[in-house]
């Protein structure tokens, strides 16, 4: 493994996931190496085609609430949020976590 993702991918799909990491910083306020984690955590066993390999046909954002907080109808504007669970964090001796947890 090199890198932040423990995923068996190509340079495109690596920024795909970078952009997915990206989506959940934005929206939740967490920090990179949390949403790394939860990636490796999802995905890390897992080997992709080269981009775009068939998880593309979904938005980062999409695959961003999913990683956060499972199956949620994120694009629905009435949805009742207060009732969404964060979704675990991987076990803090997990080799999901390849970057330093900050606090």
């Amino acid at each position: 493994m090199a890198g932040e993702f423990m995923m068996d991918a190509d340079e495109g799909m690596r920024r795909f996931f970078s952009q997915i990491a990206d989506e959940m910083i934005t929206l939740f306020g967490i920090d990179r190496a949390e949403a790394v984690a939860r990636l490796n955590e999802a995905w890390g066993s897992l080997a992709f085609d080269p981009y775009p390999d068939l998880v593309c046909h979904e938005s980062a954002e999409y695959w961003a609430y999913g990683m956060y907080y499972g199956d949620v109808p994120y694009w629905d504007e009435q949805a009742d949020r207060s009732e969404w669970q964060v979704g675990p964090l991987p076990p803090a001796d997990s080799p999901a976590w390849t970057l330093p947890r900050s606090g």
